[in-house]
């Protein structure tokens, strides 16, 4: 008999654990929201923190003052300075500025400047410490820091979660963010600003990251995209009250404090936000996980419910077993992990790299309209809006998978559509088309570096999510690097790097196809567990398949419900010749065709019977386990035929 893959939810078990960790019903409802409030509210702090970003490094527009008369009027676009510091929600990166035009010697010899800023802020750094001309390269070195720290901060801060826990993580980050964010505006020359935006993006790496974890570690099945996306908006709505926060502040090192100090309501989470009890379970601190629940309920004065109290007997019948933690190294020994963390960091990496090329395309063709910096902000505000609702609706319909290789196809397109036909249409059609292409790119792209960071998060086991996580998000970061190296060298080779990441996005379209369908499934525990992932067929629908008719049907319409066992009987023949008739198979709706006699061999001419159409009321007919096909109505015969 054939043996059928079942496909299912990944074992809470692992077949090589020495002590396997029953499965935990806590927390409670009750619980389990209390916790994913608290896991989805410091989103608002790093949606601030990420709108800020572009408004401390924007170009100002420039008049000279004292100097040569002769000099023209230097004047700079306003954009966004920044990529985001987190891939997720959403990385807006800057607005290539005219610098251009300031980096000629011949140009700048003006000895002091009048700037002009159009963002809300009076003054940020460029302004403060004259960052133009000659200096300008200092900006775009600010910007490649900050990323730089959020690089190393994911890697760092990943492993560290696998090895030490998720809530010593978050607390010690959010400490460094406090030191380093109020540090930062404190700064007396660019030099100590470079150097302490690149540690406050290491810090903030890792209270995204662990943040990002204990939501989907906190959250059920069902609920863990709804989750991510929940925190996403919360997220983007910190982004779209940034400009106002900035009108108020007027300076950025007022705006850098107000956005800083609300970090210091997350030093309580050491009491209030416990350790991830599934990763103190897939490392086999049994004791550890005791302790935290009765700890909990002591703290909320609740009573354990039943399951708990079974739980925590279970729990003391274990014996004592050494912390089983793995480091992301390990990832190298596994079967298949690593080809899905490999096609997830091939997939985020263009997903966020190729963002910035359509920023760029927008902003060459966007005219009057898109040139003023509050259109342009929240015109990317709005599309990332856009394309988490739409995305939220094609995960429920297709999947995580199917939505992921929907929203890659279209970045494609739209990518190869905008670098081979828009010099080849008309003039007055250029423009319209550019502008609609990288919308659509934006609006795509977007969606394909979240959900790439997402599916990583469900696919990577317990043991090991954090390190996963953060080498997904690296990749993001590396992508996203492209935006300052452009600036840095006048946006030069901007067509090249867009052509390579339109390739490696079509590569990715047949990546895609190698990852698991992660909806709906369970959180794999073990790195065994991650290995035998199962693999749905793309088109198959998200519920199992469900045969027409049930399995007693079909036997009864096929004829093996009222088959008795073939026996090795040697066929009836007439004259050598099997007695078939000149017609179908005599199949039937009605009883089958017994000869209770013994096997009926004719030795004459052949039996033919002058009758109706040869075929009987019964299914297939049966004469002591030889076929006995009859020409004739229904061949009810008690003897020897």
């Amino acid at each position: 008999m054939r043996r059928e893959r079942v496909e299912g939810p990944p074992s809470h078990v692992s077949p090589l654990s020495p002590t396997p960790s029953p499965r935990c019903p806590w927390p409670a409802a009750a619980s389990r929201r209390r916790l994913l409030v608290l896991a989805c509210l410091p989103a608002l702090l790093l949606g601030l923190e990420t709108g800020s970003a572009p408004l401390l490094t924007a170009q100002p527009r420039l008049e000279c003052v004292n100097g040569s008369r002769d000099h023209p009027r230097q004047q700079q676009t306003p954009g966004r300075g920044f990529p985001t510091i987190l891939p997720n929600p959403r990385g807006i990166p800057p607005l290539a500025a005219a610098a251009a035009t300031t980096n000629s010697s011949d140009k700048c010899r003006c000895n002091s400047w009048d700037f002009y800023l159009h963002n809300g802020l009076v003054r940020n750094i460029v302004t403060q410490w004259s960052l133009v001309c000659n200096s300008s390269w200092k900006v775009h070195i600010a910007k490649f820091s900050l990323l730089v720290g959020l690089i190393f901060g994911y890697l760092v801060s990943g492993c560290l979660a696998d090895w030490v826990g998720r809530q010593l993580v978050l607390v010690v980050s959010v400490l460094f963010v406090l030191v380093f964010g109020l540090t930062l505006a404190l700064s007396v020359n660019v030099t100590m600003f470079i150097t302490l935006r690149f540690f406050e993006g290491f810090s903030l790496a890792g209270v995204f990251l662990s943040l990002y974890v204990a939501r989907i570690e906190i959250a059920q099945s069902n609920q863990r995209f709804m989750i991510t996306m929940v925190a996403g908006f919360i997220a983007m709505g910190g982004q779209l009250l940034t400009p106002g926060l900035a009108a108020l502040c007027r300076n950025w090192q007022v705006l850098q404090t107000v956005i800083i100090c609300p970090f210091i309501f997350m030093i309580p989470y050491w009491c209030i936000f416990p350790e991830s009890l599934s990763w103190l379970l897939a490392t086999h601190q049994s004791h550890a996980a005791k302790d935290l629940l009765l700890d909990y309920a002591r703290k909320h004065q609740q009573e354990p419910e039943e399951d708990v109290k079974e739980f925590l007997s279970e729990l003391e019948k274990e014996p004592p077993v050494k912390a089983q933690k793995v480091f992301i190294l390990k990832l190298l020994s596994t079967r298949i992990l690593w080809k899905h963390i490999l096609v997830l960091c091939v997939t985020s990496r263009p997903g966020f790299g190729v963002h910035n090329c359509f920023i760029k395309s927008l902003m060459d063709h966007e005219g009057d309209t898109l040139a003023n910096f509050y259109a342009h902000y929240y015109t990317m505000e709005v599309v990332g809006i856009l394309s988490c609702v739409v995305m939220c609706f094609l995960v429920s319909l297709m999947g995580r998978r199917g939505t992921l290789l929907v929203f890659t196809i279209v970045t494609a397109l739209a990518s190869l559509l905008q670098l081979g036909l828009i010099s080849n249409l008309a003039p007055y059609l250029q423009q319209p088309f550019s502008l609609v292409f990288s919308l659509i790119g934006l609006f795509s792209s977007h969606s394909m570096g979240n959900l790439s960071i997402f599916i990583c998060a469900e696919l990577t086991p317990t043991v090991m999510r954090a390190g996963g996580l953060g080498l997904v998000l690296a990749s993001a970061g590396f992508g996203q690097l492209t935006a300052p190296i452009m600036e840095l060298h006048n946006q030069k080779g901007y067509f090249l790097h867009h052509v390579v990441f339109a390739c490696c996005t079509v590569i990715c379209i047949i990546c895609i196809l190698l990852l698991p369908e992660s909806g709906g499934r369970e959180l794999p525990v073990s790195l065994e567990d991650a290995d035998v992932y199962p693999r749905r067929h793309l088109l198959t629908s998200r519920r199992s398949a469900r045969s027409l008719l049930s399995h007693t049907e079909l036997k009864s319409y096929s004829g093996l419900a009222s088959h008795p066992p073939h026996r090795d009987t040697p066929s009836p023949t007439v004259n050598g010749h099997s007695p078939t008739a000149n017609g179908p198979s005599p199949t039937a709706n009605g009883p089958s065709a017994i000869v209770n006699g013994p096997s009926a061999n004719v030795n004459g001419p052949s039996a033919n019977v002058n009758g109706p159409s040869p075929t009987a009321n019964g299914p297939s007919a049966d004469a002591n386990g030889s076929s006995a096909d009859v020409n004739g109505p229904s061949a009810d015969v008690n003897g020897p035929t």
